[in-house]
């Protein structure tokens, strides 16, 4: 049996594949370029001309550029009035920072297990965890698919609860037919460098109620009463007022530079994505790994990530060994996520213990995202392939 580069062998690529490498074409450097020759780098026309765009895009009256989404989750949160002593319902199955923001107001965050097919949120248990405290119910569409947003809506409704959705993974995610951002009250966006489209760093937030855009304009940018392109432009000087303590959150004209065009191209993306994701399908059906369900009727799946589970009863390692593996083949890899409550921090913050979320466990102790990226050539994924099947081959009992 051919031997695997940890053993001493030959590995399947000698230059290493870079996990999660985003397509940057000239058209975005080009627009960089003449950004900074502009001489406005700062929030200016460019993140305006993004927003419009964007919000767009989506179908939502109002886009708020900022800095990331942890930012956008957060102001979204304060301008929707969860503040010290409430408590915010949503998943142990989320990068820290959907956690992170709902501390950082004060509130408590409130897990509620995963179904394992979706890697969202179980809404069937969701009931059971509203109580007099409970402000907000905090959606995340895991890797790129919908959570069941009738039954979250219906929910909110009921108990008069707000919904803000942490949409990182869900640019082009659609539920019934519609954009992610155009349900609940707010839409907390990513375009983290990874993303499905990036801006290095930034986010955007999407709602259609103007109050709360309009507050989250001010909050984003030190409280002041004008932002600072306004303040600065050929119409005239304008004074600004500070009216609350607010935060550095803004976006800059440089990452609007990058997002304006790969906002463009999204479509073209989405449909490489696809090619990838049917490839891998075909080529792991035969090994002992559970791959992505397909996404549900009426949706579209934004395709965010490619993670695969393996069954670790049909293997002789764990999974951070296929890992170690896999990286040593020179396959850049990742993990989507270890769950929320098994963190040192929140474990003892919150009282969490193994067993809370047994789903949430499973996947966090089979989980393997995939190198998925647009900028992945044919002999990219051919060498994902390869490698994944000699190491699980090589792996299994």
């Amino acid at each position: 049996m051919e031997k695997l580069a940890v053993n001493g062998g030959k590995p399947t690529r000698k230059k290493f594949l870079v996990f999660g490498s985003p397509l940057i074409s000239n058209d975005e450097i080009n627009e960089v370029v003449k950004t900074l020759r502009s001489g406005w780098i700062g929030t200016g026309p460019k993140v305006a001309r993004f927003e419009e765009n964007f919000k767009k895009y989506i179908g939502a009256k109002y886009a708020v550029a900022v800095s990331s989404c942890t930012a956008g989750l957060h102001l979204s949160m304060l301008v929707s009035g969860v503040k010290e002593g409430d408590e915010v319902i949503t998943t142990p199955m989320t990068f820290v920072a959907t956690i992170n923001s709902i501390t950082h107001t004060g509130a408590k965050p409130i897990l509620v297990d995963i179904k394992r097919e979706t890697l969202n949120i179980d809404t069937d248990l969701i009931e059971k965890k509203i109580k007099k405290k409970t402000k907000a119910i905090l959606p995340v569409h895991f890797a790129g698919r919908a959570c069941n947003m009738k039954k979250i809506n219906d929910l909110a409704k009921k108990y008069k609860l707000k919904i803000i959705n942490d949409a990182a993974h869900a640019i082009e995610t659609e539920y019934n037919n519609k954009k992610i951002g155009t349900f609940g009250d707010l839409t907390a966006y990513s375009f983290y460098v990874t993303k499905n489209i990036m801006t290095a760093e930034g986010g955007m937030i999407v709602t259609d109620n103007e109050k709360y855009a309009n507050m989250i304009k001010i909050y984003a940018l030190h409280g002041m009463s004008k932002d600072a392109w306004k303040r600065f432009s050929d119409e005239g000087f304008k004074h600004y007022f500070v009216v609350t303590p607010g935060f550095k959150y803004n976006m800059t004209d440089i990452q609007a530079s990058l997002g304006i065009h790969q906002l463009e191209k999204i479509e073209k993306y989405a449909k490489r994505r696809e090619a990838i994701w049917q490839f891998y399908n075909k080529e792991f059906k035969d090994l002992p790994l559970i791959l992505p369900s397909p996404a549900g009727k009426n949706e579209f799946h934004a395709k965010h990530l490619y993670t695969i589970l393996v069954q670790l009863e049909k293997l002789k390692v764990s999974r951070d060994k296929i890992l170690s593996a896999l990286q040593k083949e020179g396959i850049g890899v990742g993990v989507h996520y270890l769950a929320i409550h098994l963190h040192p921090y929140y474990k003892e913050k919150y009282k969490f213990r193994y067993g809370d979320f047994p789903e949430a466990e499973f996947v966090s102790e089979r989980t393997i995202s995939l190198p998925f990226s647009p900028k992945l050539t044919d002999s990219d994924i051919i060498d994902v392939s390869k490698a994944v099947r000699k190491v699980i081959s090589w792996f299994s009992k």
